[in-house]
């Protein structure tokens, strides 16, 4: 005869056992569902950059790092540098067919294809990489650039800036306007439309082919990126005068272009994680240029360059030829005019509120170590 207590007993341990099984039951029930939200993804990113330029490539290894730390493993974005599946010029259009996923480039580079994709990157006299970060990100900009890239079947997410660019290397020196004439420069897109007007004779080069260009004087200047980057390629054993400003990219936005295909099909999870990455690799990639330029400009200005800022007269010059040109693009295409109209309306209120309490600190943080004040202290 059994008694009451063993009775209960029973009951608690097969409530338990059944419990238990439930448990386990719906453990192996969740992981294909935890699996299936999480597939393993392998993607192509064509870089438009070579290795060699390690900040600027290493904008592209660093979004996959992020990715691939933030999904275990289980979406990897295969890097490839300039040249390595398409030449770097063409990375864009091969995101846009489908040939790759996605490319780390900037759309400037697709100027001759369609005006339109270099506002999203960099105009002339536009934005400085803070002002241009606060129009992409807060301003509404990237939403109107996505906006016309859907019409190349893309997505772009901003993913890295270098910051003011140098105005390049040159064999002589450009005070006037004049000088401009005849000047044959490397420099492509909307750059050497505004320089063309000047009287300059713009020049597409890849950047290995730089070099040898100047040394030989088939041409008489370029313009690459800034002293880190410039300080790699040696231009100022053969192109002494070092001109800034890079009027023309005042704040180059790289950008992550993603065939909108493949991206609608990304899960969720997987979408907020690679634009999360390519912001985190926008802000690291312009620290990365803060930190390195001002050692390598020291050391280019002792190996001989001679510094020299743009005079009042060419950059008069050289914003009245931009306006030109904006405005006869603008005219044909409604694209360029719907990016460039609402980027004016924000630059205006930018420049006024930076040369406030910004403009200010910096000009007497600059006096100050133009004074020696900066100095470390001896004690």
């Amino acid at each position: 005869m059994t008694d009451t207590k063993t009775l209960g007993r029973r009951a608690f341990i097969t409530r338990g056992a059944i419990g238990g099984a439930a448990a386990a039951a719906a453990t192996t029930l969740a992981a294909p569902a935890i699996a299936q939200e999480s597939p393993t993804i392998n993607w192509r990113m064509a870089s438009s950059f070579p290795k060699s330029l390690d900040t600027i490539y290493g904008g592209g290894e660093e979004i996959s790092q992020r990715v691939k730390e933030a999904t275990d493993g289980r979406f990897n974005l295969q890097v490839f540098a300039a040249g390595e599946l398409v030449p770097g010029l063409e990375a864009i259009n091969a995101a846009s067919g489908g040939t790759v996923d996605c490319a780390h480039s900037v759309g400037y580079y697709n100027w001759g294809q369609d005006p339109a994709f270099a506002v999203g990157a960099d105009l002339p006299f536009m934005l400085n990489a803070r002002g241009k970060a606060a129009y992409m990100y807060q301003g509404g900009g990237n939403d109107l650039y996505n906006q016309f890239l859907a019409k190349h079947s893309l997505i772009g997410f901003v993913a890295g800036n270098t910051g003011v660019q140098m105005g390049g290397w040159y064999r002589k020196e450009v005070n006037t306007v004049a000088d401009w004439q005849g000047l044959k420069i490397r420099i492509a897109g909307v750059a050497g439309s505004v320089v063309e007007k000047l009287g300059a004779v713009p020049q597409q080069l890849a950047g290995g082919d730089i070099y040898p260009a100047l040394e030989r004087g088939t041409i008489d200047a370029a313009e690459f990126v800034g002293p880190y980057d410039d300080e790699k390629l040696g231009f100022v054993k053969v192109a002494p005068y070092y001109y800034y400003p890079g009027y023309w990219e005042g704040g180059p936005t790289v950008h992550l272009f993603i065939n909108q295909a493949r991206y609608d099909e990304l899960p969720a999870n997987y979408q907020a994680i690679l634009r999360s990455a390519c912001q985190a690799s926008d802000q690291n990639m312009l620290a990365k240029y803060d930190y390195k330029n001002p050692a390598a400009l020291k050391r280019l200005v002792a190996a001989g360059a001679q510094l020299r800022p743009f005079s009042e007269e060419v950059l008069n010059a050289s914003y009245q030829a931009a306006l030109e040109v904006y405005a006869d693009v603008a005219a044909k295409n409604a694209d360029f005019k719907a990016q460039w109209d609402a980027v004016q309306e924000f630059r205006n209120d930018w420049y006024l509120y930076t040369q406030t309490a910004e403009y200010q600190f910096d000009t007497y943080m600059m006096i100050l170590q133009k004074n020696g004040a900066l100095a470390p202290s001896a004690g």
